[in-house]
């Protein structure tokens, strides 16, 4: 990946950003992701993992990006690792190797959870293995009917609790639908998967990524500081106590209460306008 300009005082610019192994793009403040491999049904690498595990860890410092949008490509999603070019290798490691490998995949969820901003998923076609586990890393999730999705690692001989799917997944569906999926690798359709409340809604394929940029381009014109905080407080109070997460919220909101949106939304109300945020 090409090296990010830091500012001095700790912000980048990832707008002119060049990966190697995906497709970027930011317009009006949106960045979109493609899997870059659609012949394969975009599998990931071993460097396409670090490469997407910095990039969202840049994205936590980024000026120019409110939204992310983890978009399909070519009618699929992600097909998760790829047989040859990592399970292959995988067989010949040593338990060391293997850990920096799979610490290396959870880095990439924790820096989606960690990149302060909203993530959303738009799934089209297959969505299976660690390409799963990126839809269900997302803070929001639209698919197609013809979206497939499997957690699919015990099929391989593996255990299902990948990447944080054992703590993420139930509070998404609930404990035993998720211990369906984790332990079989069935495939979840894209209705099932909407009536469960994985997918927040289904679009035709050929309306699936206006959706998706519609509604980042709303978040983006939104308070975004206040929805920085928002993502903060939803995976942080998970390991909260109801009282410690009222008196967080608390603490998170009187921080809101002194950005410019604030006001701005004041002022705005009293002269019967629109806020337009500045997210500051």
């Amino acid at each position: 990946m090409t090296s990010i300009a830091w500012t001095p005082l700790g912000g980048t610019d990832l707008a002119g950003l060049t990966p190697d192994t995906f497709q970027w793009s930011v317009t009006d403040r949106v960045a979109v992701i493609r899997l870059a491999r659609p012949d394969r049904k975009n599998p990931l690498t071993f460097d396409s993992y670090a490469e997407l595990r910095d990039t969202f860890r840049a994205l936590a410092y980024a000026t120019d990006v409110d939204v992310v949008v983890f978009a399909s490509n070519d009618g699929n999603f992600c097909s998760g690792g790829d047989v040859h070019d990592i399970i292959g290798p995988l067989i010949d490691r040593d338990m060391k190797g293997l850990l920096a490998f799979t610490r290396m995949t959870g880095d990439l969820v924790k820096a989606m959870i960690g990149c302060g901003k909203p993530i959303i998923a738009a799934v089209d076609g297959v969505c299976v293995g660690a390409g799963a586990i990126i839809a269900m890393a997302s803070d929001l999730r639209l698919a197609t009917p013809a979206a497939k999705t499997a957690f699919l690692f015990t099929r391989v001989g593996l255990a299902g609790c990948d990447m944080g799917a054992c703590a993420m997944l139930p509070r998404i569906i609930g404990q035993g639908r998720a211990a369906e999926l984790l332990y079989t690798g069935r495939v979840m359709g894209a209705e099932e998967g909407e009536r469960w409340g994985f997918w927040n809604a289904l679009h035709a394929p050929e309306a699936l990524e206006d959706a998706a940029l519609d509604l980042a381009r709303r978040l983006a014109a939104g308070p975004t500081f206040g929805h920085g905080i928002t993502k903060t407080q939803l995976n942080q109070e998970w390991s909260m106590s109801l009282e410690q997460a009222i008196e967080a919220e608390a603490q998170a909101q009187a921080i809101c209460m002194q950005t410019q949106d604030f006001a701005r939304a004041y002022h705005a109300f009293v002269a019967k306008e629109k806020p337009v945020f500045e997210g500051n």
